[in-house]
């Protein structure tokens, strides 16, 4: 896909995660300055939405997040077929990368509900022994489903290379 932004600037495409860590960051800040002491004051919660509902708006968003890259892939591919590209992987494509921006938008504010969510959750809901026990097992989830992702990623990109080079799955 063509990352570029202007004649003279592209997008690195390992920089397109910066969208989803500027609208968690985003995100926290409005929530927590803005639409916190607004929401307390119709809700009677302090912390505006409840830690549970955070946590389940964070999933259906990470879902919806899902069908957005699904849809943008289908057009993506539909787009290489009909210029002929399936089998020249290294050419750049008439297709702007910035289609890639909302998908990754919505995964940070998802990332945002659900992991904020889930923190408060642990700390509000169980002991103070346990809190900290629970924080440190979902990092350590995060930290095993990242790996697992990235085995994953090298897994695929094994199956699907063939006499050094790389194929496309798709034909």
């Amino acid at each position: 896909m063509d990352r570029h932004v202007t004649s003279h600037f592209q997008i690195p495409a390992g920089s397109f995660t910066v969208f989803a860590i500027v609208t968690l960051t985003i995100w926290v800040v409005s929530y927590d300055r803005v639409i916190v002491p607004i929401l307390g004051r119709f809700t009677g919660n302090p912390g505006g939405f409840s830690p549970k509902i955070r946590m389940g708006s964070g999933l259906i968003l990470s879902a919806v997040a899902m069908a957005v890259s699904a849809i943008v892939e289908s057009i993506r591919r539909k787009t290489a077929i009909d210029e002929g590209l399936v089998d020249k992987p290294n050419i750049v494509m008439d297709m702007s990368a910035m289609w890639l921006i909302p998908q990754f938008c919505l995964l940070g504010l998802a990332e945002a509900l659900n992991a904020i969510g889930q923190i408060e959750f642990y700390y509000s809901q169980l002991p103070k022994s346990m809190s900290s026990i629970a924080i440190a097992l979902y990092t350590l989830g995060m930290a095993v489903a990242d790996m697992f992702s990235g085995v994953l990623v090298k897994i695929v990109d094994e199956i699907t290379r063939q006499d050094g080079k790389r194929e496309l799955a798709v034909k």
